[in-house]
């Protein structure tokens, strides 16, 4: 794929990127590289996703 900087430099087609949020960008010699980055995981996404059980009480839950 060929494309044409602008002033403002290059625009990526988001298509290329699929879902990613963040990517890293290399130059190295006559090559730029971009890298897309998968989302770590913190401390902060915890209990957004919840699991839901039909236990009300752990503690009065028989474990065999």
């Amino acid at each position: 794929m060929k494309m044409q900087v602008s002033e403002q430099g290059l625009l990526i087609p988001k298509e290329l990127l699929a879902d990613r949020q963040e990517v890293e960008i290399i130059e190295e010699q006559e090559l730029i590289i971009i890298k897309t980055l998968k989302k770590t995981p913190s401390i902060w996404d915890l209990g957004k996703n919840p699991v839901e059980c039909d236990v009300h009480d752990i503690s009065q839950t028989i474990i065999f």
